[in-house]
């Protein structure tokens, strides 16, 4: 099994890798296979209108995450990685006013999003909670083509049919051959121990399969880059967040409280906690007003790996470029193991899945670069991990706000602890990491749908909008 690194973290925008950036994706896969020879067009037929409907979790909280956005967006041909988050606004009011998607290379398309983009709640698509039906239809209002398409985390889109196969196969995506394609926590140890190579060092060798040294650390080097520009930019922006909550950002003051405190000398017990809680909130923040964001392994969990990368680099001397190149490594051999084998998409298993894995991705991470064996790497994910099994995912009004922002601050919290206590130990423990990924599965899918993205449950219902 092999997942890039570039897989796991792709830079795009907020407020969900789920129901943001992959609607974006599909409708982008939608538009392109309209132009493609793929499918079989009725002799002098051509697409005059689209439709989509969105199912399950998207339906139910596709408007608080922009869901619908996302999809004008993509039809329009932006994608997550480019689109300019300051011109969006403009591109999705221009198709409101004429009814039509002007996609570059395309002609003209009729779609009036109030009337052509559906949020069905009552019918879910049978693959995936994320699911998406799109459709071509000529200019007498016969259909041409259909589409479903599944988000299935993270920002991964495939169709029906792909994900079929992927159920079939036991296969994700990524068929790259690598030296060391480890499935599951064990394959990786051992392969670590034959080896005598580091979790990192065995993933960069598979990177490097497929690409150069200087192209894997260059990506690695935009990865970060493009993390801390969001730490920073929430760091300095204030007011009110999108979306009717009147959520305060607070990123910033607690920043300059920080700052002033550090700066006097102020003798603070939680100084390391404050540091990393700001600097996760000021990602989930950014991701909240739809800012750019990496998904880690998610947007809803985006601000736990950032933030405890600039814990490494603030509270650690001997930080440097190459310890967050083996950070990121590590944190992505890890997240690959539970995308696997169980699931990273809050839809699907709840937010164990979300921040869990993300808690479980920084824990082995910072173990790496603060000298950690293999086992105690296992064992530090397998903390963060088993101390968010049974999180619900319950956004209040499906907004990436509540509990989203501080949730990610305790999930940067708890995986500074679970690297200390591992790097504590010899890396024997109770608990295998595989047995804790199978136990997230397993509890995933015994959770209630009201649990699992839709708002229909927990403190979505019992918090009032105000």
């Amino acid at each position: 099994m092999f997942l890039s690194v570039f897989d796991v973290f792709k830079i795009g925008i907020g407020p969900s890798s789920s129901h943001t950036m992959g609607p974006m994706s599909a409708a982008n896969r939608f538009l392109e296979l309209l132009l493609s020879p793929d499918w079989p067009r009725p002799s002098g037929a051509t697409v005059a209108a689209i439709t989509v409907s969105l199912h399950g979790s998207l339906a139910h909280t596709g408007i608080g995450h922009g869901s619908g956005r996302a999809v004008v967006l993509g039809l329009m041909g932006e994608r997550p990685d480019r689109v300019d988050p300051d011109r969006m606004d403009a591109i999705i009011e221009a198709v409101e006013r004429t009814g039509e998607i002007t996609p570059p290379g395309h002609p003209a398309y009729r779609f009036q999003p109030k009337i052509d983009l559906v949020f069905d709640k009552k019918v879910p698509l049978p693959g995936h909670a994320n699911g998406m039906s799109f459709s071509a239809f000529d200019k007498d209002g016969r259909l041409l083509l259909k589409r479903i398409y599944y988000s299935i985390g993270g920002g991964f889109v495939v169709t029906d049919t792909e994900l079929d196969a992927m159920r079939a196969s036991k296969t994700k995506p990524g068929g790259v051959k690598v030296p060391y394609p480890f499935a599951n926590a064990k394959q990786m140890l051992d392969m670590a121990a034959r080896s005598g190579l580091s979790i990192a060092q065995m993933k960069r060798a598979n990177e490097e399969c497929s690409m150069s040294r200087e192209e894997l650390d260059a990506g690695l080097d935009r990865i970060w880059a493009a993390m801390k520009s969001c730490i920073d930019r929430g760091l300095s922006q204030e007011g009110i967040l999108p979306g009717g909550l009147k959520v305060r950002r607070r990123a910033g003051m607690i920043h300059d409280k920080l700052e002033q405190e550090w700066r006097s000398n102020k003798i603070n017990p939680l100084l390391a906690n404050d540091w990393l809680s700001v600097y996760a909130m000021a990602v989930n923040e950014e991701n909240a007003a739809g800012g750019r964001v990496v998904t880690s392994p998610t947007n809803g969990a985006a601000g736990v790996v950032p933030a405890t990368i600039r814990y490494y680099l603030h509270f650690h001397e001997d930080a440097d470029d190459n310890g967050i190149r083996d950070y990121l490594l590590t944190a992505a051999a890890i997240g690959g193991i539970i995308k696997f084998n169980a699931s990273i998409s809050g839809a699907e298993v709840g937010c164990q899945g979300e921040v869990g894995s993300a808690s479980a991705m920084a824990a082995a991470g910072l173990a790496a670069v603060m000298g950690a064996t293999p086992e105690q790497i296992e064992n530090a994910a397998e903390i963060a991990l088993e101390h968010h099994l049974g999180m619900t995912c319950d956004p209040v009004a499906g907004l990436v706000q509540v509990p989203c922002i501080e949730r990610n601050a305790l999930g940067a919290v708890k995986a500074v602890t679970a690297a200390s206590l591992a790097l504590k130990g010899d890396g024997s423990h109770f608990v295998p990491l595989d047995a804790c990924i199978e136990t997230m599965r397993q509890t995933g899918v015994d959770m209630h749908d009201k649990y699992k993205e839709t708002s229909t449950g927990g403190l979505a219902v019992n918090v009032v909008e105000c």
